[in-house]
């Protein structure tokens, strides 16, 4: 219950009087340090929230938010779990692959790459790959014309662009009266991708399906079916309720497992710069006990004459805790008002003074990521809000309960 002479004594007494000015300055430093603390706070997380959004979406623009394979490893009957699979209402796309392993030869150069064996209609409703063409498109990929598209880093490492020959070699051999010969087949680079990130662009080809079942030896059967979801974070429980309907003989994995330890990596990142930087908010925290306690000794007469009016230990006390809380309250508003005004433009801030200063903070031939990304979210907001308003609450409690232990007789004794 707010009490509004308590209320009222700590509104003025977040001002010092004229003869004791240093106060009032430590009390805006405070306010400040605590803004400060909040502003920073949010925007960091805020970019490494669009950091992780951005990341997230070059790696599922290639990977599929769900795979379906067969215990054994190839899928046999793939059209029949295709035609199950699809009933869902979740999913807005699916496509068969086989995915493989192989070596890739061109101008005496070589480089180990995962092929991957694609029907292009079909690919284009679970991927976006084909929106990240430098060169050629995923359409051109057409069975028996042994035609290939791959990644621009492997390109460029190659030495080999759109229309140019390459040797695939299968890790399969094949016995022949000369002996036992490795399997390999030439193939015409159809197209050149740039999905944004290395370990796609410089080891992920793609061939047609049913190249990639000749050169392979696997007849019809596939090495499983490839999942586009409406809500890529509902993949873990969809993957759920799917093993239930297909059974035991299958294996289902989504996107978070696929890529567990990165997500996780990040996940541990962002919750380590949230402990460093909220040390800050508690810097500020612990200026705020100094202030209140210089205020306490500054205010020891006027403590005495208000005990002697009558205000019992807990109204004192209830004054500078409303203080502190004043303090903390406008600290946090302001720095809640700043760090989200700056999620909010941090991209057009960072190329501001990248165009004023001429220089650039993450140069495009050296990140994938050129820019800075930011995405607001407003869980984040709240939680560092309330943190920072309850540590500053807390950080009154001390100064406070020294105010109530006054005696008015000793505070007066030299007035």
């Amino acid at each position: 219950m707010i009490h509004p002479l308590e209320l009222f004594i700590g509104l003025r007494y977040t001002r010092a009087k004229r003869r004791n000015h240093f106060i009032s300055f430590i009390s805006l430093a405070s306010m400040l340090g605590t803004a400060l603390g909040v502003t920073a706070l949010i925007t960091v997380l805020s970019v490494m929230n669009g950091f992780g959004e951005e990341l997230r979406s070059r790696i599922l623009s290639v990977a599929a938010h769900v795979t379906v394979t067969g215990y054994g490893g190839d899928l046999s009957d793939w059209q029949s779990v295709q035609n199950k699979v699809v009933t869902n209402k979740e999913v807005l796309g699916s496509a068969p692959y086989v995915l493989a392993q192989g070596l890739l030869t061109a101008h005496g150069k070589s480089s180990g790459v995962m092929v991957r064996g694609v029907l292009p209609v079909e690919e284009a409703s679970v991927s976006s790959l084909g929106e990240n063409m430098k060169g050629g498109k995923i359409e051109d990929l057409a069975a028996g014309e042994y035609r290939i598209i791959l990644g621009q880093e492997l390109a460029f490492s190659l030495g080999v662009w759109v229309g140019d020959k390459v040797t695939l070699m299968a890790p399969q051999a094949s016995v022949t009266a000369a002996g036992i010969l490795p399997r390999m087949k030439r193939f015409t680079i159809a197209g050149v991708f740039e999905a944004g990130m290395y370990e796609y662009d410089s080891g992920l080809v793609l061939i047609a399906m049913a190249d990639a079942q000749t050169l392979y030896r696997q007849g019809d059967e596939v090495s499983g079916l490839r999942l586009k979801l409406a809500e890529i974070d509902d993949a873990p429980l969809f993957s759920l309720g799917l093993a239930e309907q297909l059974g035991p003989d299958y294996r289902i994995r989504n996107w978070t497992q696929e890529h567990v330890s990165f997500f996780r990596a990040l996940k541990i990142e962002k919750n380590v710069m949230f402990v460093i930087l909220m040390l800050i908010v508690a810097v500020a925290a612990f200026n705020l006990v100094s202030t209140l306690v210089m205020v306490v000794t500054d205010k020891q007469a006027d403590i005495a004459i208000l005990r002697t009016l009558g205000m019992s230990p807990r109204n004192i006390m209830s004054v500078f805790v409303y203080q502190g809380t004043i303090i903390g309250f406008v600290g946090t508003l302001l720095g809640l008002a700043g760090g989200i005004a700056l999620a909010l433009n941090v991209s057009s801030i960072v190329s501001a003074i990248e165009g004023f200063f001429q220089i650039q903070f993450m140069p495009a031939d050296l990140y994938y990521i050129s820019s800075f990304p930011s995405r607001l979210d407003w869980h984040d907001v709240a939680v560092i809000g309330a943190l920072s308003f309850i540590m500053s609450i807390l950080a009154t409690l001390y100064p406070a309960w020294r105010a109530s232990r006054t005696m008015p007789a000793e505070a007066l004794r030299y007035e």
